[in-house]
């Protein structure tokens, strides 16, 4: 294990960081959902005990975990102070304790109110530890520091993409009549280790049948001529994750299959050929969505069109970073730097690309043939 970046990446983070908390007068902040932590520690850990990070207005952060993460902590995050604890020992009142001893007690402390490692209970106990402290909510606002990707988180990103790349060429060797999703999953998965991708699962890999099968799981059942097999490969890179959807005909495409997957491939494209900096997301979404519902293509179009893609580590209990979807109520716009998983889909057939904003445009990230194959 090392550091992903250097530590002027994160001196950069920081930063940013500091700011926000400034002007929201905030003596300490307190860091504890995992994408966060990872943002700001380059530390990507489970909360089997809770752990935080406290960064004060002023001096370095403090990282407070369990004694026995120690070890994997020295040897991948930048930080050089933290507090352990032993898992006899109550975290929250170490986190009190530690926000006490930087006389933040009765100080202004930040929070973010949506994060999945505070519910209500360990909330009620923080704050009567901390009588007098009182809580900021400083939610959403990490999410929008993470938006824009720098150079550097570009290139991790880049390298998860060709992972996925050759994942698709290993799952489509592996599928064929008589053979199952499972049978590509784990050629996949064997790329994946090999490539330098996280220990992670392979992806979605199931039939694709009607509108509704995205999330479909991963089946034994032996594939027969005019099956679909859906493909949508997550490869990961510490935490960093790149996507795409491909879709294999077993045995010969039907005309029609093949009609419908020139026509989701021509609508995409055209969605792409407008993702630039200042564009409007929910215009971004309609040229999709619009185009689809107009053409046929599927009676109704429940989903969202896109999202962001960056770090979440595996153990959050998030598989997607919705803090940037594509829907017609869409209220923000497309910033350089920004990466999004796009897709469509209908009728069993999905495609999709992990696309960055670059200064004049977009770019596909992965780079897999855009088509429906035979197998």
């Amino acid at each position: 294990m090392a550091m992903l970046f250097p530590i002027d990446e994160y001196d950069a983070r920081v930063k940013c960081v500091r700011e926000q908390m400034a002007a929201r007068d905030l003596d300490v902040l307190i860091i504890d959902q995992s994408e966060f932590l990872a943002y700001v520690t380059g530390f990507l850990i489970s909360e089997n005990m809770y752990r935080a990070c406290l960064l004060p207005r002023d001096g370095d952060p403090i990282m407070i975990l369990r004694a026995v993460d120690l070890g994997p902590f020295a040897e991948s995050s930048w930080l050089s102070r933290s507090v352990a604890f032993a898992d006899w020992e109550d975290p929250v009142q170490v986190l009190a304790n530690t926000i006490r001893s930087l006389s933040c007690a009765e100080g202004r402390v930040g929070l973010d109110e949506d994060s999945y490692c505070m519910p209500l209970s360990r909330f009620k106990h923080l704050s009567a530890q901390l009588p007098d402290a009182d809580f900021v909510d400083f939610s959403g606002v990490m999410a929008l520091l993470r938006a824009r990707k720098s150079a550097r988180e570009v290139a991790v990103l880049r390298r998860a993409a060709a992972i996925g790349d050759l994942g698709i060429d290993a799952a489509l060797k592996a599928s064929g009549e008589g053979r199952s999703a499972r049978n590509a999953a784990a050629a996949v998965y064997q790329v994946f280790m090999q490539e330098g991708a996280d220990a992670a699962r392979a992806g979605i890999i199931t039939a694709g049948v009607g509108n509704a099968f995205l999330h479909g799981g991963l089946t034994c059942e032996p594939l027969a001529r005019g099956d679909v097999l859906h493909m949508e490969l997550l490869p990961y890179i510490d935490g960093y994750s790149a996507r795409l959807m491909r879709s294999a005909v077993i045995g010969e495409i039907d005309p029609a299959r093949s009609q419908l997957a020139r026509r989701l491939i021509e609508i995409q494209d055209r969605q792409f050929e407008a993702m630039k900096p200042g564009a409007s997301a929910a215009q971004i979404d309609a040229l999709a969505r619009d185009a689809m519902l107009a053409g046929g293509l599927r009676r109704d179009y429940p989903n969202i069109t896109g999202y962001a893609l960056g770090c979440y580590p595996l153990h959050s209990p998030r598989t997607s970073d919705f803090s940037r979807i594509f829907l017609p109520t869409a209220d923000w716009t497309l910033e350089e730097g920004m990466v999004f998983h796009m897709y469509v889909s209908a009728d069993g057939i999905a495609i999709s690309e992990t696309v960055l904003v670059t200064a004049t445009g977009h770019e596909c990230l992965t780079r897999s043939p855009r088509q429906v194959f035979q197998v």
